[in-house]
């Protein structure tokens, strides 16, 4: 027996809405991470506000969160859409977390670990051109944000060769829409020049 697909897509969105970064926080120096460093919950923050290996772990369980939805989508679903749609849910949730009053993170790697499972070549040259971007600058949002344009891009571009459907391309379009805005507060920076780079410290937590 399986979940109808609309319980499917608010379970994702609940799976999405876990916190980690602002659990690992609080585990860690029972502070909230949305008091430190950019006030973000994501694993940059964690990074700069919790060392690296804090950050690493917050990466690999926000990518988990956004692959598992898409896995269990495609395994219980008939429909071609459904386990996008559920990727898609569980980065709603990072960004929109119910447990945050709907104040979360920046999407990314919920989105990298969700798509990288739908539209493999197009998430890979959209990785790419982060490490690229992030390598020769240092700006993480800088990164993210023509990241997730070029996803959307080489999504369309290519879609025929990867076989991707019509309206899995609409839902990755528009997550790659979702995580540029949700960067709004990271491109004012940028364009006054007072965005972080990846290697500047926040405040630490005490050891």
């Amino acid at each position: 027996m399986t979940l109808p697909d609309g319980g499917l897509l608010l379970c994702s969105y609940l799976l999405g809405s876990i916190p980690f970064g602002y659990l690992i926080a609080l585990w860690r120096s029972g502070r909230d991470i949305r008091d430190l460093g950019s006030g973000n919950i994501g694993a940059t923050n964690v990074l700069r506000t919790q060392g690296k290996g804090w950050g690493l772990l917050t990466l690999i369980l926000d990518a988990g969160k956004g692959a598992v939805p898409v896995l269990v989508g495609n395994a219980v679903s008939a429909s071609a859409w459904v386990g996008p749609a559920c990727g898609a849910a569980a980065v709603v949730g990072h960004c929109f977390p119910l447990w945050l009053r709907f104040r979360g993170g920046k999407g990314i790697a919920s989105g990298l670990g969700a798509y990288l499972l739908i539209a493999p070549l197009a998430t890979a040259l959209g990785l790419a051109l982060f490490l690229l971007v992030v390598a020769a600058t240092g700006w993480v949002a800088l990164g993210s944000v023509l990241a997730s344009l070029g996803f959307g891009t080489a999504l369309i571009l290519l879609r025929d060769r990867m076989g991707v459907p019509p309206e899995v391309v609409w839902i990755g379009c528009g997550l790659a829409l979702l995580l540029v805005s949700r960067h709004h507060s990271n491109i004012r920076r940028l364009i006054r020049g007072a965005e972080p780079r990846v290697w500047d410290k926040g405040e630490r937590a005490e050891s």
